[in-house]
This record gives structure tokens, sequence and C-alpha cells, in this order.
């Protein structure tokens, strides 16, 4: 068989179909409703632990799929192409807290969360981003005090992806990133906490949001939680380090998210083009419907080749070069919100209103140009890694 840069193996190949035929069968009948309503699917999301998703980069031993980050892509690309919103808790949960603490926990707590995490009957989290500080990582007030052989963790997280399952209730578990010292970058640790510790509470449910509405956003209240030493992850002070390696992943999904919908954007828009007649002819004829599919699809190609040629490199460098997982999520965040502003108006009116779902599609994807790192961050972050090059290759 020829070597196919988007499936590499028969193992990939088989993996896709099976995800793209659970998609079509249990992800877009539901994907409307749940945008409409606000409401994570948590019974859909549970199917996925049956198919294997949720561990997908973890080891069989700790309850997870063995696979790779060209397979974690091919499962974000397959499943943001009908409901990134429900694709965005996937991510949250597999990426952000399970592939997390499968490379950067210890035996323990693998063997504590993971298998429950695997088959989705835990459904977990990540708390870095607070109400005065996102992007400035280091600007968190969260403190996490020692005393004696527990921590004493105190603050307040927002924009938390998984953070209330519900109006009232919680995610299972998190990872909870905060200052166990003065204020600089070796002084950042990472917890387990756990819903049910005395002073962990949801703040309030974010609702109104423009996009990514099927998954749950939150506010996460601290108060004097006391979380054992056996919860600390990694080194105290050494979370930075731990953050780093979890990004390239995350960021790589991310851009993996867009390409579904920028493809979906494509199938749609090619698709009414051919069947739609203005002054008598399809419009595919006309110049201007002809550049918006056009460049579309080149544009979705071009940054599927790149994803996925980082995922390769990924697949075989755990901690990935950074210039670009940063630039696969700055080029297809942008790609894809211009994928779908393109596809809107090739609809017209018909692109305006759901029943052809780029309208949601577009405000899915602006998020991505926000989230897991602005665009503006990638930017600073790939002009800092390249100053000083002469030559790219």
């Amino acid at each position: 068989m020829a070597f196919d840069l988007f499936n590499p193996t028969e193992t990939h190949l088989t993996f896709r179909q099976m995800i793209r035929q659970f998609v079509e069968r249990e992800v877009e009948p539901q994907a409307e409703a749940h945008d409409h309503g606000e409401q994570f699917n948590q019974g859909l999301f549970r199917k996925l632990g049956e198919l294997g998703l949720h561990g997908v980069t973890v080891p069989e031993r700790f309850g997870g799929s063995g696979m790779d980050a060209v397979a974690a892509v091919i499962a974000h690309e397959e499943l943001a192409a009908s409901d990134p919103g429900f694709c965005l808790a996937y991510l949250a949960h597999s990426m952000l807290f399970v592939n997390n603490l499968a490379i950067n926990g210890n035996d323990e707590q693998r063997q504590r969360f993971l298998p429950g995490a695997c088959d989705g009957t835990l459904i977990g989290g990540m708390c870095m981003s607070e109400p005065d500080a996102g992007t400035d990582v280091m600007g968190m007030s969260t403190t996490a005090k020692k005393d004696g052989d527990d921590y004493i963790l105190n603050g307040r997280k927002m924009w938390i992806t998984n953070g209330a399952i519900s109006d009232t209730d919680l995610g299972d578990v998190f990872l909870v990133y905060a200052h166990t010292g003065e204020k600089h970058q070796r002084s950042i640790s990472l917890f387990l906490v756990e819903k049910g510790m005395e002073g962990f509470s949801l703040g309030q449910k974010i609702k109104g949001k423009l996009g990514m509405r099927a998954s749950t956003t939150a506010e996460l209240v601290f108060e004097d939680v006391r979380v054992p030493s056996k919860n600390l992850v990694g080194l105290e002070g050494g979370a930075v380090k731990s953050m780093m390696r979890n990004l390239a992943l995350e960021r790589l999904t991310l851009a993996a998210m867009s390409l579904g919908i920028a493809r979906r954007c494509v199938e749609i828009m090619n698709s009414y083009a051919q069947d739609r007649k203005a002054f008598g002819q399809p419009l595919n004829r006309f110049g201007q419907i002809q550049r918006h599919i056009a460049e579309s699809y080149a544009e979705y190609m071009a940054g599927r080749s790149y994803v996925y040629q980082v995922a390769q490199n990924l697949a075989l460098d755990a901690y990935g070069q950074r210039i670009d997982s940063d630039g696969v999520k700055l080029y297809c965040s942008v790609m894809a919100k211009n994928v779908a502003d393109r596809a809107i108006q090739t609809l017209g009116g018909y692109g305006y209103v759901s029943e052809y779902k780029v309208e949601r599609l577009w405000r899915d994807a602006k998020l991505l140009e926000i989230g897991g790192g602005t665009i503006e961050a990638h930017q600073k972050n790939m002009t800092r890694d390249l100053t000083g090059l002469e030559k790219l290759l």
C-alpha cells in the first residue's frame, strides 16, 4: 500500500472508518439539539469510552488504547466535522486530563484514575485559566500551601471545560495548576482535585457562549481545599515542564478540530453550489463562488498536510517542537473560521440559519482562535523560536 500521510497504517485507516461510522450514527443526529440547549451529552460521552477513544494515547495497562498522536488527530478531526462542541468536551477530558496524567503522573495515580477516565465513567478536565490570568499563566493567583502531609488549595479557575457537566454538578476530577511558593515559573505545581473534596465547588456555569455550546464551561472555586500529598502530580514546583509536555498535543488536536470544521464546510458549500441555481445556472458556474470553494479546499488541504506531518513527528518525539505545535493551531484555527465564513457567504440566507449547519460551525470555529492559546500568543512564541535562525531547513 502506498504511504498515506493521513492514514499512515492500516490500523489508522480502520480507526478512522470506525469513528466516521460512529459519528454518522450517533453524533450527527444529536448535534443541533445539544448546541441549542447548551447541554453536554453524557450518554454519548460514555460511548466514546466503549470505543477506546478516551484513552487513545494511554498505555493499555492503564486501560487505554496505546495509540499515537496521529490517532488522536484522526479522532478529533472526525468528531469535530459533526459536533465541535462535543469534541471540545472530549479533548478537555482525553488530552488535557487523561493524556496529561498518563505522561506526568506516577503509577499509583494512573492506576487510581485512568481506568475510569478511559472507560468514561469518570469525567475529567484541567484547570489553568483564571478570571484575571489566561495567556499569562505565570500570573495565576491560585495557591497551594503545605500543611503537614496535605496542601491547602485556594483560588478560582475560569473557563474550565467539563467544569460543570450540568447546571449544578461538577465534573469528577481535575488537574489543577497552583503556586506552591512565590510567584515564578519554578513555583507552579500540579494537583489532582476530586469532586467531593470539602471547599471545592462550582462557582458558575457559563452560558450564552457564541459557540461550542455542547461543551460545558464553568468557574470552579477552591476554598481551603485540603489536598493530600499523594495527589501532587510530579515534583513540587515542577509543573511548568509537565504543562509544556502536554501543550504540544493539546494544540495539535485543537488544530485537528479546525480541520474537521473546515472539511465539513467545504463539503456543504460544494454540494449546495452544485444544486442551487441562480440566473439559470448552478452557483458553481460563477467565478465568485468558485473562488470561495477552490480557496477553501486548498487551504484545508494545506492545513491538513501540516497537521498530519506534525502528528507524525510528535509520535516519535513526546515533547515535539513548540514552533510547529503553535504553527498548526495558528494556521488551522484562522483557516477554519475563514472557510466557515465563505460557506455562509456561498449559501447566502440559508447559511445564516441552522438548517445547513455552517452557522454553527462558524460560531464554533471562533473559539479555536482563543482557547488553548490565542493566535497572538502563537505568533509571539513562533517569532521568539525563529529568532536567531538564518535558514529553516
